[in-house]
């Protein structure tokens, strides 16, 4: 049976044979420490969940307005008034089935056959499936350790042409955990705008931000600015929902008005009881956030130190997300049991089989000299495995 090209397109992910090989291993009864998970490893909070069960118990288990309960827009609404002075309309606010499938809607009704679309390398991996998905081309623009991870503006500069149609911006970044401040965002915009671009901003990590810093959504550095983004957020990593499923975007009526209509044919609505939630997670306490950025900081401030005495391994220190990405080049030319290190696969597979530990190899983010690794996992757990690590890149040579 004859695929369609576009199913021909997407890449098999190395991150799925890692984690197929990892769970393999424990079904032997091996200890794996598992530092894949992109999602928060504590409960989603108590007056989420009773929110839930209420709607439940109400029978609010029916279809809804395809683009969300007016409630949970309103929700959005009065939120992103309240942390960042920006003003939406109902008519802008569309929720979909977590960020990922906002994303997906998104690059399918602004992207056409040839556009090209700028996307920040370490990058979060489905941003270039999507867009080639929609037909699009994705122009890489490699940033470093060095600058922070961050785009520099003269490369951006020299990467737009008259097909450039959208920037993807992603802070605080998975992988890299780096964001940008508001004097970054302020010459990324100037340039976008000079160029006619639509910006994409994934803000989904907004909330989870270390040492003081923080978030300036790019919406709100202007009118021009805001008329010209499309945000995406969600609230799987802020209050641990990740299987709830629920994202949304804020931004122009016609393309929230277009993703409406995609949204129709595909999934309608995102699930009933999620909504109810979300509104509650949005308007309801915060308390539990602010414990869960603090001990993500703890794990953050230990695994980047412990990382960064390990031999040969360089390591960005984070500002924001839960996600560290050393860099393990250094290994590169080296061997082990016979077999030679050249690549973030080759290092991965030897972090798996001889240290018991799972990781994420760069290449999937667009870097092969990294390896992601989430400390979205016990500091327990997080010991143990750098205790790992740090003995088995000692057998390399």
């Amino acid at each position: 049976m004859k695929l369609a090209s576009r199913a021909e397109k997407l890449k098999p992910s190395a991150t799925l044979l890692i984690t197929a090989k990892a769970k393999a291993l424990r079904a032997e009864g091996i200890d794996v420490i598992g530092f894949g998970a992109g999602e928060p490893d504590f409960d989603t909070p108590e007056n989420i969940k009773d929110i839930a069960v209420s709607a439940i118990n109400d029978g609010f288990t029916k279809y809804t307005a395809v683009g969300g309960i007016d409630e949970l827009k309103e929700a959005i609404i009065a939120s992103l008034s309240e942390d960042y002075g920006l003003d939406y309309d109902k008519s802008e606010i569309i929720v979909s089935c977590g960020a990922k499938h906002t994303l997906y809607n998104l690059t399918q009704v602004i992207i056409e056959e040839g556009d090209e679309v700028i996307i920040p390398a370490p990058y979060w991996v489905s941003y270039p499936a999507q867009v080639s998905l929609a037909g699009g081309k994705p122009v890489i623009i490699e940033t470093t350790e060095e600058s922070g991870f961050k785009i520099e503006p003269d490369e951006l500069k020299e990467k737009i042409n008259q097909k450039t149609k959208v920037l993807i911006l992603n802070y605080p970044s998975n992988p890299t955990g780096a964001t940008y401040s508001e004097d970054d965002l302020n010459i990324i915009a100037e340039i976008a705008i000079d160029s006619g671009l639509i910006i994409i901003s994934d803000e989904i990590y907004h909330k989870i931000l270390y040492d003081g810093i923080t978030h300036t959504p790019i919406a709100t550095l202007g009118d021009d600015v805001k008329n010209s983004t499309i945000l995406v957020n969600g609230v799987s990593k802020t209050y641990s929902m990740t299987g709830w499923r629920i994202g949304y975007s804020a931004g122009d009526k016609a393309v929230t008005s277009a993703m409406s209509k995609l949204q129709g044919q595909s999934t309608s609505n995102p699930v009933s009881i999620s909504q109810m939630a979300a509104v509650e997670a949005l308007m309801g306490s915060q308390d539990d956030v602010s414990k869960m950025v603090r001990e993500f900081e703890e794990r953050k401030n230990y695994i980047t130190k412990r990382l960064n005495e390990v031999p040969d391994v360089r390591c960005f220190s984070p500002q924001g997300a839960f996600y560290v990405f050393p860099n393990i080049s250094r290994f590169f030319g080296k061997g082990y049991d016979g077999k030679e290190i050249e690549n973030s696969v080759d290092f991965t597979e030897f972090l798996l089989e001889e240290a018991k530990v799972a990781v994420i190899p760069g290449i999937e983010f667009g870097s092969d000299d990294h390896v992601r690794i989430s400390y979205a996992v016990s500091m327990e757990d997080i010991k143990k495995g750098i205790d790992r690590i740090e003995e088995a890149v000692e057998k390399l040579e």
